[in-house]
């Protein structure tokens, strides 16, 4: 289990807290859609997406070659 302040700190960076914003319609989106959404990179969001499953605040649904994520829990 992750302490408080290392969540803060997932949520401190306006890319990933974009992320989890856009993911709270409940719906599992690609690493893509949440990238135009943020207006960054594809290569930047994969890397924000990496931490924010590795802090466990995403999961992560691989279908063939896209990866869809949604708030975890």
């Amino acid at each position: 289990m992750s302490s408080l302040a290392d969540t803060a700190a997932l949520f401190a960076d306006r890319t990933r807290a974009a992320f989890c914003e856009a993911l709270l319609d409940g719906r599992a989106w690609t690493s893509g859609e949440l990238a135009r959404h943020a207006g960054v990179s594809a290569s930047t969001a994969s890397e924000q997406i990496s931490r924010l499953v590795s802090g466990g605040l995403l999961a992560e649904e691989r279908q063939g070659r896209h990866r869809y994520v949604r708030l975890a829990g």
